[in-house]
């Protein structure tokens, strides 16, 4: 199994999208600052996670989520992010 998971930073209240086949482990590592382009924006919630079969179906969902911003932000809004 695979995720897209959406992380909340409780420092700035922004987002972060990835995919992996443990988000909870995930988040753990979010939160050890193991992740270079997230350490500065820890401590981070889980906000999210969808479930896929493989990892090809998961990436390109993130792929879809990434490169359409109505989606995402159709999506964010659902899971209580405010975009306008």
């Amino acid at each position: 199994m695979f995720y897209i998971y959406i992380l909340q930073s409780l420092k700035d209240f922004g987002y972060y999208l990835g995919i992996t086949d443990n988000p909870e482990k995930r988040l753990q590592e979010h939160n050890m600052g193991k992740t270079k382009s997230t350490k500065s924006r820890i401590p981070f919630v889980l906000k999210y996670k969808e479930v896929y079969q493989t990892k090809t179906e998961a990436r390109k969902r993130e792929i879809e989520l990434k490169k359409n911003y109505y989606l995402r932000k159709e999506l964010l809004n659902s899971i209580g992010f405010n975009l306008k």
